[in-house]
């Protein structure tokens, strides 16, 4: 380890230094970002050009052949390790024809995206609302390539359509923190990541979702920090634990998270307002808004839901989830555990 003359370690304090070098990797990480975000922007630029150059001389299959071979041979000699093989020009050329009629919000999404999610969204997907649905997501979250394709496999476009959210923060929560927390809240959620093909407990659902907690706080959405699980809290000498907690930066709020393998009770909302209030007494920053919790159900009856919100005065949302298996399929595993409980 090197070492620095007193003197010079006398001249700020351990926590000023800290907080400078913390200052200093924040501005070099946003540099590098932002850096490799106006490159690909490019480069996906550049692609768009040459999509159509090569569309404008009608080339196709067959004839085309030859010239767009020819091309890839004299590019790739000037331009190496630019991504100029004869399939990656046929590519652009579809990339420019798929995009450049499609509406300009779309079209923005895909200037953004790196190439090989535009690929994956060319060869999976047809409709444009289905590709505006996950380009959207894959910007707004930073899905990877790998994120994205998982997502589409697991048609997260038509789980998340039609779906009303059940909750009461508009009559529990300021105004100006209403809608910020009703942004946060899905009305499904999809765990297809855990590959889940057997009956699960509780406890293994929790810890499957830790041992996967990257996946888990993508699919929860934007701002999602994790602090723990099994989170402890204490009120005359006994204990309470929060399935799951974290810190959302969109809603500046502990997020609480509750786990159920079974259908949705009413009383889990009473427990989970009581959870919701030592956390506010307990861990809540002064600066920060009410904490909000998140029921996660294998089911929930929309009217059940509905009524044990109305007396709530904490902010609690209530959805499901699934693990990409077909409705009877997961009802018979969520049938199984519960016979084996009692």
């Amino acid at each position: 380890m090197t070492k620095y003359n007193d003197e010079i370690l006398a001249a700020i304090s351990d926590s000023d230094y800290k907080s400078l070098l913390g200052e200093l990797r924040k501005s070099i990480s946003g540099a590098r970002i932002s850096a490799a975000r106006r490159i690909n922007e490019s480069v996906m630029q550049m692609y768009w050009s040459i999509g159509k150059s090569i569309s404008e001389r009608k080339m196709a299959e067959g004839y085309g052949a030859q010239v767009i071979n020819r091309l890839s041979v004299d590019l790739k000699s000037e331009f190496p390790n630019m991504g100029f093989s004869a399939r990656n020009l046929w590519d652009m050329k579809r990339f420019y024809e798929r995009f450049s009629n499609a509406d300009e919000k779309l079209r923005q999404l895909v200037a953004v995206l790196p190439w090989g999610h535009n690929l994956l969204l060319m060869n999976k997907l047809s409709s444009n609302d289905e590709m505006l649905y996950y380009a959207e997501e894959a910007v707004k979250l930073g899905w990877s390539r790998n994120v994205l394709l998982n997502y589409i496999k697991a048609d997260a476009y038509n789980n998340s359509k039609n779906l009303p959210k059940q909750h009461n923060f508009d009559k529990v929560l300021p105004e100006h923190l209403q809608e910020q927390a009703g942004e946060i809240l899905k009305s499904r959620y999809n765990l297809a990541f855990l590959e889940v093909s057997k009956p699960i407990k509780e406890l293994e659902l929790e810890k499957m979702l830790i041992e996967k907690i990257r996946y888990f706080i993508l699919e929860l959405g934007q701002g999602f920090s994790f602090i723990g699980n099994q989170y402890r809290l204490t009120l005359n000498d006994k204990e309470y634990f929060v399935d799951m907690l974290f810190f959302n930066r969109c809603t500046k709020s502990l997020v609480a998270i509750e786990l159920k393998i079974g259908d949705f009770e009413p009383e889990y909302i009473s427990k989970m307002a009581f959870y919701l209030s030592l956390l506010d007494k307990q861990a809540k920053m002064e600066d920060e808004n009410p904490s909000i919790g998140i029921i996660l159900c294998a089911n929930k009856d929309k009217d059940e839901v509905e009524i044990a919100l109305q007396t709530a005065t904490a902010p609690i949302g209530v959805a499901d989830y699934n693990f990409n298996f077909p409705d009877k399929k997961i009802k018979q595993l969520i049938l199984e555990e519960l016979k084996k409980q009692k």
